[in-house]
C-alpha cells in the first residue's frame, strides 16, 4: 500500500465513549479515516457490507451477536478488509477463536493510541499487530504444538518474537527485509486460520503446556 494512502477505518464498540474517542483518535490523525462507527454487530454487518472499510477495530463483548461471530460472518464476505480486535479480554479462547474467525490483528484496549495507529497501518501492510501479551501467547503455542505446520524460517522467526525482538531488529539479524519478516508472521496466522491442527494447537495452551 501507498504510505500515504488515507485507510478509512469502521469502528464497532458497545461503549459510547470509547466509541467517541476512537472515533477521534482516528478521524484527528493524518492519513486516517473514521468512516463508520456502531454501537452493535447487527448494524455492523448491514453497515460494513455496504460500503466496506479497509480495517474494522472490532470489540468482542458486543450485545447479542459477538464480535468474533461479527468476525466469521464478514470475512467471508469482505476478504480484503482487515479485523483488528480490540478487547479487554486476553483469555486463550478469545484470542484463538477471534484469529480462527479471520481476525489479523489483536490488540487490547490498554493500547497507547500512537500504537493502536501503528497498528491499523501494519495490518495494511500485510503485518498481523498484536498486544505483546498475546503475541508471546500465540507464539509460544506455535513452538511447542505437536507436528508443528510451520516452516524452519518460521520457527526462526517466532523464537526471535519470544525473545522480544522487533520486526526490524529480527530482518537485520536475518539479512532479510521487513516486508519478509511481515510476511512469515502473517503466513503464520494464516496456518492457524485453516490448518487442522489449530484445535491441539488451543489444547496446548489450555493445558498449560506453554
Amino acid at each position: 500500500m501507498d504510505e500515504f494512502e488515507i485507510i478509512s477505518v469502521a469502528i464497532v464498540e458497545d461503549d459510547t465513549e470509547i466509541r467517541q474517542i476512537l472515533s477521534l483518535i482516528v478521524d484527528r490523525s493524518p492519513g486516517y479515516s473514521c468512516k463508520q462507527s456502531f454501537s452493535d454487530c447487527e448494524s455492523a454487518l448491514d453497515g460494513i457490507r455496504k460500503d466496506p472499510p479497509d480495517v474494522v477495530l472490532m470489540d468482542i463483548g458486543l450485545p447479542r451477536m459477538s464480535g468474533i461471530d461479527g468476525v466469521r460472518a464478514l470475512k467471508e464476505k469482505l476478504p480484503e478488509t482487515d479485523f483488528i480486535m480490540l478487547t479487554i479480554q486476553d483469555d486463550d479462547d478469545s484470542v484463538f477463536n477471534s484469529l480462527c474467525a479471520g481476525a489479523t490483528g489483536y490488540l487490547l484496549k490498554d493500547t497507547p493510541p500512537t500504537e493502536l495507529l501503528h497498528s491499523i497501518r501494519e495490518v495494511r501492510k500485510g503485518g498481523s499487530p498484536m498486544s505483546p501479551n498475546i503475541a508471546r501467547k500465540i507464539v509460544g503455542s506455535f513452538r511447542r504444538a505437536p507436528e508443528s505446520p510451520l516452516t524452519s524460517r518460521e520457527s526462526e522467526i517466532l523464537d526471535k518474537l519470544c525473545n522480544g525482538d522487533n520486526y526490524k531488529t529480527i530482518a537485520t539479524s536475518l539479512f532479510i527485509s521487513g516486508n519478509t519478516v511481515r510476511a512469515h508472521i502473517k503466513a503464520i496466522y494464516r496456518k492457524l486460520h485453516v490448518t487442522s491442527r489449530a484445535q491441539a494447537v488451543r489444547t496446548a495452551i489450555s493445558k498449560k503446556l506453554i
